[in-house]
């Protein structure tokens, strides 16, 4: 991997980013790149809102009329990019994060809402990269393998099994 351009976006108000969340996220981003072995320069963007924010995007994208943790807009397939032309860089996509729903889960599964972020960002990076894990199976199994080697890396490792990651 050459160059990682992440962009944040802080759009909600209720909670106050902690410090070293942004330095958190870039790294996870980073880590995916290279344990998947990326290559060129890549931009990715990542916006913080709010459970009613990312409702309205549930439903207007996946006609889901819910919260949900977080939501991926991948700007390419399998393997195909759309390149910014002033970087020669990958347009990897969008990653929206609910930060309500983050900390919630956090408290939920007895782990960092660090460790949340991390894993929220490492699952969207992999959807933007193509995975997925709706069909359940081997795919969800080999997606949250790559999820927690990328958190281990970054020094969250996994504290239980897979239900309370």
């Amino acid at each position: 991997m050459d160059k990682l351009r992440v962009v944040i976006e802080d759009r909600q108000k209720k909670v106050k980013i902690p410090t070293g969340i942004r330095m958190l996220i870039r790294r996870c981003c980073h880590a995916v790149l290279v344990t998947e072995g990326f290559e060129g320069s890549a931009e990715v963007n990542v916006m913080f809102v709010d459970d009613e924010q990312i409702a309205e995007l549930n439903e207007k994208f996946r006609g889901i009329p819910a919260a949900t943790d977080v939501l991926s807009f991948p700007m390419g397939a399998n393997g195909q990019y759309d390149v910014n032309p002033e970087t020669g860089a990958k347009v990897l996509g969008d990653i929206v994060i609910s930060i309500p729903h983050a900390i919630k889960q956090a408290e939920d599964y007895g782990h960092s809402f660090q460790r949340e972020m991390g894993f929220l960002t490492a699952h969207s990076m992999l959807h933007l990269l193509g995975y997925d894990h709706v069909n359940g199976g081997l795919e969800q199994v080999q997606m949250r393998e790559k999820e927690e080697k990328v958190l281990e890396l970054l020094g969250y490792p996994r504290s239980g099994g897979y239900g309370g990651f």
